[in-house]
């Protein structure tokens, strides 16, 4: 049996509703969940590869390999990682702001957004962002992801909605990478072929999912819900391989988590499995 993890937000839909046509062998067994919960099976060994914050890989990269041209990432806004604030990012300092413990990648990234770009420190809680209470708590501002980020957005709560894949991408104008398909070197020891080619179907899902987004919207957008036409502007952002660029990316988030004590130093140079 070969577990592989799946996100399970709409941001994978164009890779994973023609996977879950496809007739795939009996022992691919997929298991969905969020990317929290998929860093965790992978580090507890409950599955041997899949989609997975990219903080995961750094924060274990002696364990793992980065399965090449697949990723969830976006080349400015990515529509679904937002900081929603009731100030300017300027004016909290000190501030409450409650994160998603949905992704260990978008806290990371947040806070580099906060404190090396923006200069301030807000006091950081993990809880609820989507509860309607977040107001009467004394909350200034709140990261939320996926599917809760574009339920929120469509709400217009909060007076600011900072995509945080377009401020990463307006200050270092680089692509953001906020998940990559990372596999166990135990299991590469015993099965190389399997993951080669299991990364291989993943990459040709990808391909017909592209091609059929129009359907694919049609499907998924009721999940949020949202009408097909902003679920498409929405799909037709979020990026699913991993070229040269998003490699230098990768290392540049990577360097900020190690120059802040956040990731070992051998999380640098990236380990790519063809």
């Amino acid at each position: 049996m070969v577990r592989i993890g799946m996100v399970n937000y709409i941001n994978t839909a164009p890779i994973y509703e023609i996977w879950k046509e496809r007739t795939l062998p009996a022992e691919w067994q997929m298991i969905e969940g969020q990317p929290s919960q998929l860093n965790a099976l992978l580090a507890e060994d409950r599955i041997d590869m899949g989609f997975v914050s990219s903080y995961a890989y750094a924060a274990h990269p002696a364990r793992y390999q980065i399965l090449a041209d697949l990723s969830i990432s976006a080349t400015g806004p990515v529509g679904s990682v937002f900081l929603f604030s009731q100030l300017r990012p300027e004016d909290l300092d000190g501030k409450l702001m409650i994160l998603s413990g949905q992704s260990d990648t978008s806290i990371r990234l947040v806070k580099i957004i906060l404190e090396e770009f923006y200069r301030v420190k807000p006091r950081y809680g993990v809880g609820d962002v989507y509860g309607a209470s977040a107001h009467t708590r004394g909350v200034s501002a709140v990261l939320a992801i996926g599917d809760d980020a574009l339920r929120l957005k469509a709400e217009g709560r909060y007076p600011v909605q900072l995509d945080l894949g377009e401020i990463w991408h307006k200050v270092t104008g680089l692509p953001f990478v906020f998940s990559v398909c990372a596999v166990r070197e135990a299991f590469l020891a015993e099965q190389p072929e399997t993951a080669r080619a299991i990364r291989q179907t993943l990459v040709e899902c990808r391909e017909q999912g592209t091609l059929r987004m129009a359907e694919i919207c049609d499907r998924v957008a009721r999940r949020i819900p949202m009408d097909c036409e902003a679920c498409s502007r929405y799909l037709m952002g979020i990026e699913h391989d991993l070229t040269p660029v998003k490699i230098l990316a990768l290392e540049r988030f990577f360097q900020y988590l190690v120059d802040r004590g956040e990731a070992p130093a051998e999380t640098l140079p990236l380990k790519i499995f063809q």
